[in-house]
C-alpha cells in the first residue's frame, strides 16, 4: 500500500463491537493504491477489509463489496468461477453493506437492513441457504427472523449476532461449533443454545465459536483440542460455557485458528489455546486450557486480532505481535518467533 492507503488489521475475525483504533474508519484512495493498476475517479473510500484463505475483500464507504483472488468456489462473488488479481463487485452489492466477514472459502455480509447474504463454499451448508451447492453470487440465509448487525465466519461455519442480542449459526458442526447440543451439520441458521439474548459481540476461529456477553463475560463452543475453549479441559463442547476467569472484564474477543484472546478492560490481553508456535504470549511454547496474561511490550491496548498462529495488539501508539514468524507476519523485522510480544519495526 502507499499515499492515503490505511488498512484496518485490527478488525479480523472480529465481529459485533469494536473499540479504539479498531473501530476507526480506514481510508484508502484507489487512485493511490499501486495494488488497482488503475486510478478510477472519483476515489473510492474503504472502511473494512477481511481476508480469508487465499482471498481478499473490502467494504467501501458507499457500502459496497469488492473481492480479489482465488474464485474457485466462487468466493469472489462476481458470478464466474475465474481467479481475478484485481477487486471485482459483488453481484448486488454495490451498495447497502453494514459489515462483513471471511471465512476459509466463503464469505457472508450484513445489510444496512439487518438481512445476511453469504457466497463462496458451501459444502457443509455454511451459505445458510438450505443447499450444500456452492454460490458465486450472494444467496440470502434462511431462518434469521429480526434483524442482524453482525456476522462472523470460520472455516465451514457461520454465525451471526441478531440484533436483540441472541446468536443463530449454521454450516460445519463436526465439533460442536455451531452450539446447538448436536454435532450434525446445518444447512439453515438456528439458535445457539442459551444465547437467544445478552451477546454484544462474537468470533469464530477453525472450528470453534465465542461469544462476549453485555456482562463482559466471555463463553465458548466447538472444537477444544487444545484448549482453545479456555475450559480448563481438551474436550469439545456443543453447547456455549464459560471460559474460566472471564465472567465480566473482557470488551473485545478475537479467535485465531486454535486459540482465543480477550481485551481486558484495564488494557491486558489474555490468551488461551493452542501455543505451538507462542501465539498466546505468555513466554512458553505450552498450550494453555485456561487464559493466560500476555507478557506485554507496551501498556494499554485498545484492540486484538488473532491470526493463524500468531496474535496482534494495538495501543494508540503501537502495535505488538507475538507467535509465528516465519513469513514476517509479527513486523518485527526478522523472521524468528516470540513467545512475547515484540513491537513492530523493534
Amino acid at each position: 500500500m502507499t499515499g492515503a492507503a490505511l488498512i484496518r488489521p485490527m478488525a479480523m475475525r472480529v465481529a459485533g463491537k469494536m473499540t479504539g483504533g479498531a473501530a476507526a474508519a480506514a481510508l484508502c484512495s484507489l487512485a493511490a493504491c499501486a495494488w488497482m493498476g488503475e486510478a478510477p475517479a472519483p476515489p473510492i473510500q474503504l472502511v473494512d477489509i477481511r481476508a480469508g484463505e487465499r482471498h481478499t475483500c473490502v467494504l467501501t464507504a458507499g457500502g459496497g463489496v469488492k473481492c480479489w483472488g482465488n474464485n474457485h468456489d466462487g468466493q469472489l462473488g462476481d458470478g464466474t468461477g475465474n481467479d481475478h488479481g484485481k477487486p471485482v463487485d459483488v453481484i448486488g452489492l454495490k451498495t447497502g453493506v453494514a459489515a462483513m466477514s471471511a471465512g476459509w472459502r466463503h464469505v457472508c455480509v450484513v445489510t444496512t437492513a439487518g438481512k445476511v447474504a453469504c457466497w463462496g463454499n458451501n459444502h457443509d451448508g455454511q451459505l445458510g441457504d438450505g443447499t450444500r451447492v456452492d454460490r458465486s453470487k450472494p444467496e440470502a440465509v434462511i431462518g434469521l427472523l429480526g434483524q442482524a448487525k453482525a456476522v462472523a465466519t470460520g472455516e465451514r461455519h457461520s454465525c451471526a449476532l441478531m440484533a436483540s442480542g441472541g446468536v443463530k449459526c449454521w454450516g460445519n458442526n463436526h465439533d460442536g461449533e455451531l452450539g446447538d447440543g448436536t454435532r450434525m451439520d446445518r444447512v439453515t441458521s438456528l439458535d445457539v443454545a442459551g444465547l437467544t439474548s445478552g451477546v454484544t459481540a462474537i468470533t469464530s476461529g477453525w472450528r470453534h465459536t465465542c461469544a462476549l456477553t453485555e456482562a463482559g463475560g466471555v463463553k465458548c463452543w466447538g472444537g477444544n483440542h487444545e484448549g482453545q475453549l479456555g475450559l480448563g479441559t481438551r474436550s469439545d463442547a456443543n453447547v456455549p460455557r464459560d471460559v474460566v476467569g472471564l465472567t465480566t472484564g473482557i470488551t473485545a474477543i478475537s479467535a485465531g485458528w486454535r486459540h482465543t484472546c480477550a481485551l481486558a478492560s484495564d488494557g491486558g490481553v489474555k490468551c488461551w489455546g493452542s501455543n505451538h508456535s507462542g501465539q498466546l504470549g505468555d513466554g512458553t511454547g505450552i498450550d494453555r486450557k485456561i487464559p493466560v496474561d500476555v507478557v506485554m511490550v507496551t501498556g494499554r491496548s485498545l484492540a486484538i486480532a488473532a491470526g493463524g498462529q500468531h496474535t496482534c495488539a494495538m495501543d494508540s501508539n503501537a502495535i505488538t505481535c507475538w507467535g509465528e514468524n516465519e513469513d514476517g507476519q509479527l513486523g518485527d523485522g526478522t523472521f524468528k518467533n516470540s513467545l512475547t510480544a515484540r513491537e513492530q519495526g523493534g
